[in-house]
């Protein structure tokens, strides 16, 4: 496994402070040849940035998670967009809705996810979309404004997994497929389009089994990548593949990775 892309981490996280570089720098010998580190609010775009710059294997994405939109500053769209022009920036995220941990401030969620959306398709970038037991407006929004992007860690049915795809989109499978309660989302996994699926990680968050609540890192993705092979009855060669290159074309990599 030497082609891994792990779409989906926080290593600004500070699960990673006792051994942030050693870790990071341990990582292409696992196989791993990109990582799209992701902000979660304006305060953490910094670090995500600083990190983009002193790896030539991780790029960035910034924005503001559904949980961070209380601490969102009235003009967050112009400091995002000033921040977009970032060589090292792929795109916007993490953003979306999360119903689970806050239901009382939706129209708040709502606004700030659709004006991330509307800068996203301004600027021609991919978003990595966050939805936690808020599928319909989820959804609303996205065919309002078709953005290009992937629903991460996505927990969805088999008819949502198809309405995203109808839109253009993609779908990321992290450590939550190898569980053993995860039958819908194995669903979803063994049906979709391969050319449709992106792995991820969600670090230090959501390991897989065999190492499930200890910290995540991306190493750890080839057992998910191992498990989603054996969903799909190919190769974990074939798999990786496959989502290198759904990586790819998502997020315009330059050519030198």
């Amino acid at each position: 496994m030497n082609s891994i892309i792990d779409t989906h981490a926080h290593y600004h996280d500070s699960a990673f402070d006792a051994d942030r570089h050693a870790l990071i720098n341990s990582l292409p010998q696992n196989g791993i040849l990109a990582i799209i580190n992701s902000a979660t609010d304006l305060e953490t775009a910094p670090d995500v940035l600083k990190l983009a710059e002193r790896y030539p294997f991780i790029y960035a994405t910034i924005g503001i998670h559904p949980l961070h939109v209380s601490n969102a500053p009235k003009d967050f769209s112009s400091k995002i967009q000033n921040l977009l022009k970032h060589p090292k920036v792929v795109g916007i995220g993490e953003i979306g809705l999360d119903y689970h941990y806050d239901s009382t401030n939706k129209a708040a969620q709502k606004e700030i996810f659709e004006a991330q959306l509307k800068l996203a398709v301004e600027n021609e970038l991919p978003v990595i979309v966050h939805d936690r037991e808020a599928h319909d407006d989820i959804l609303i929004s996205l065919e309002k404004y078709r953005p290009k992007g992937v629903i991460h860690c996505f927990s969805g049915n088999l008819e949502l997994a198809y309405k995203i795809i109808d839109l253009g989109m993609y779908i990321g499978f992290g450590g939550i497929l190898t569980f053993k309660n995860a039958k819908i989302t194995t669903k979803v996994a063994q049906s979709i389009p391969l050319d449709k699926l992106l792995l991820e990680t969600d670090a230090p968050y959501l390991a897989p089994e065999p190492f499930r609540g200890q910290r995540c890192d991306s190493s750890m993705i080839a057992h998910t990548a191992s498990k989603l092979a054996a969903i799909r009855n190919i190769s974990v060669e074939d798999l990786l593949n496959h989502t290198k290159i759904n990586s790819f074309n998502l997020f315009n990599f330059p050519i030198s990775v």
